[in-house]
């Protein structure tokens, strides 16, 4: 059912918050401004099943059927990321305990404990209650499981479910031992019991006990989203099961889920006052693009303002249809919204929604029919997916490692650094792919890492298979430093990749306030703050060199090798990537346009998207004639871009 509606578009909805009487309203509304799915029942467990034998579920039905009776699809979700009153009350170790030993009361979201057997039973239930009601509606045409997993629980049953978990992975308490490095600080363990989790303490906690907590919490909430999964599964047959990531989220890694999502979701509320949101947002998109490399959907956006910063500026029409279309251009078979119509009451009654509390007079929500006109405009590229042309590498546990607070220098932002080398890549152009440093890296000719801290035997395996094959690796600071255990890798650094780069990191050097001079031939000179490093060099090339009488070499190459000992300025960081680009033998595809000229482009099949984040009008060469297929309007030789729009293009024969 999905296939055949083109690319979705809908958003949450509650029809549980208002009276029946707005429920026809809403619909004919919806299908004025082609809504073609919604979610429903997120955060509805309380109405749902009011106590603990009450269940309440006539509403739903009802909901369902008028939804189906307007040709709008439903996306099912299970409420269990808000237990109801009840149930913490009846069992408080449903309800979570933080780090330094709190129990959280009910009157929020998401304070529930992942591990508590009295939790994970209930959510089955609730699971097995809706699949069982609602397999027979062809609308509900796929399952929707939690919301945003991403909490820490640390009362005595997660620490009981943690040993558990370091059981299976080191098998004897010796293994742990050894991989651990308890000799240091007199941490040895001689039984399991001893083990607890990373809780409250006087300095700094073991390392390897916290970057294997992080992966340890990721997968216990990947173990609740399998619980539910399970049990929906021979209910539901094979309609989609899902649930919605929240982009480079630090709490869970989820690459280990890609692999049991049937489609990729995500939630993205890029920041409208931030200038570098345009490219924030394209590599967020890319990443979900990448995971499985399989279909994916923005299952939550605003259409206007948030609640949650401190201050929430609104979207611009031509922002919010940027938001939507670059969604939709870097692979989305939809875009849906947080929500259909804003909440009266409740945390969130300022968020803004698809249908105001102000009406369908609005402004917004005129701008929301045009882009559901919009989206119907495009429904060939449904299911038009392809990979990219450069392989960014981003791993979560890397990130937990380099910044883990023992580190050298803690003012290092892993994701600060990703987003900055992928921008010279989205302003050329090219689509990028983001994949983790143990994937096949053979189809591509050119791999960037910006922080490769952590370093596997399998990833610098293909590491070096991408250098010795022809191509080119670049890496950032501080990488090839640990191993999985965040034990250091032996010798110098980057580990294992020294002899194909001819050079070697000596020592790490984070800088005062003020940093350090570079100078370069090809670069010219400029400025570095915050990490460095002393290198030394044997038969590398110097492409960069600090002005410091401890500090020689800042970015040296070799063939097939470029590496990174510094956060260059944007401007000369691009030089150096698009050089590498350049010498793996790619170029962007960008269609019937012959440069960017400050645009936003990317190809998505037959469709050339255009984007101008600026405020002034940008024109673009085009190598053949078009057609913008959201106006309609035919143009050859030039395409005037304006100041904030968006225009999909569509090569004509000459």
């Amino acid at each position: 059912m999905i296939e055949q509606k083109g690319l979705l578009y809908g958003g949450d909805y509650n029809p549980e918050q208002w009276p029946r009487e707005v429920w026809d309203e809403d619909i004919n509304l919806m299908a004025e401004a082609g809504v073609n799915i919604v979610t429903l029942g997120v955060f509805s467990w309380a109405t749902i099943q009011p106590s603990e034998d009450a269940w309440r579920t006539e509403w739903l039905h009802d909901i369902v059927d008028k939804l189906a009776g307007a040709g709008i699809a439903v996306d099912m979700a299970t409420p269990s990321a808000s237990p109801p009153p009840w149930l913490g009350l009846a069992e408080p170790t449903v309800r979570a305990t933080t780090r330094e030993g709190i129990r959280y009361s009910h009157g929020s979201r998401n304070h529930f404990c992942p591990s508590a057997p009295a939790y994970r039973d209930r959510a089955r239930e609730v699971a097995r209650r809706l699949g069982a009601e609602f397999d027979t509606y062809p609308n509900v045409a796929m399952w929707h499981v939690g919301n945003e997993y991403g909490q820490y629980c640390f009362c005595e049953m997660c620490g009981a479910a943690f040993r558990g978990w370091l059981q299976k992975r080191y098998e004897s308490i010796a293994a742990l031992n050894d991989a651990w490095g308890t000799a240091f600080w007199s941490q040895r363990y001689s039984a399991w019991a001893e083990v607890d989790l990373p809780r409250v303490a006087p300095y700094l906690i073991n390392p390897a006990q916290y970057i294997d907590h992080r992966r340890f919490a990721s997968d216990l909430l990947l173990d609740c989203y399998l619980d539910q999964r399970d049990s929906l599964r021979p209910l539901v047959g094979d309609r989609p099961i899902t649930t919605n990531f929240m982009g480079f989220f630090d709490l869970v890694d989820y690459k280990s889920w890609e692999a049991h999502v049937d489609v990729v979701a995500d939630d993205h509320y890029g920041d409208p006052a931030d200038s570098q949101q345009p490219h924030h947002t394209a590599l967020v998109h890319d990443l979900m693009r990448s995971l499985g490399h399989k279909p994916w959907l923005m299952m939550e956006q605003a259409m206007g303002a948030v609640n949650f910063r401190h201050f929430n500026t609104p979207k611009t029409d031509a922002h919010r249809r940027r938001d939507v279309l670059r969604a939709v251009a870097h692979g989305a078979d939809g875009v849906l919204s947080f929500q259909w119509r804003q909440s009266k009451s409740g945390s969130e009654r300022f968020h803004s929604a698809m249908l105001t509390n102000a009406g369908p007079g609005t402004r917004l929500h005129q701008e929301v029919r045009k882009l559901g006109a919009d989206l119907r405009a495009l429904g060939q590229l449904q299911g038009e997916h392809r990979r990219g042309d450069i392989a960014l590498i981003f791993d979560w546990e890397s990130m937990w490692a380099a910044e883990e607070p023992s580190v050298p220098d803690r003012r290092l932002r892993v994701l600060e650094r990703v987003q900055e080398w992928y921008r010279p890549f989205w302003e050329a152009g090219f689509l990028v792919d983001v994949v983790s440093s143990t994937e096949d890296l053979s189809g591509y000719h050119l791999v960037v890492a910006p922080s490769q801290h952590l370093l596997r035997p399998e990833a610098l395996g293909q590491f070096r298979a991408v250098v010795e094959r022809g191509d080119q690796l670049v890496l950032g600071p501080f990488s090839g430093v640990v191993d999985e255990h965040t034990a250091l890798l032996p010798g110098p650094t980057p580990a294992g990749l020294t002899d194909l780069l001819g050079a070697e990191v000596h020592q790490w050097w984070p800088l005062p306030e003020g940093g350090v001079e570079i100078s370069s031939d090809r670069h010219g000179s400029f400025h570095v703050g915050g990490w460095a490093e002393q290198l030394s060099v044997g038969d590398a090339v110097v492409l960069a060199t600090y002005e410091h009488s401890d500090l020689g070499p800042a970015v040296v190459s070799s063939e097939g090798l470029t590496y990174l000992s510094c956060d260059p300025p944007a401007e000369v960081l691009a030089s150096i990537l698009l050089d590498c680009a350049q010498k793996a033998g790619l170029a962007p595809d960008l269609g019937p346009i012959s440069s960017t000229r400050g645009a936003e482009i990317l190809r998505r099949g037959p469709l050339t998207f255009a984007f101008n984040n600026s405020e002034t009008p940008l024109q673009l060469e085009l190598v053949n004639p078009v057609v913008d297929l959201l106006t309609n309007q035919p143009a050859s030789g030039s395409y005037q871009l304006a100041a904030g729009a968006s225009a999909v293009l569509r090569e004509e024969s000459r």
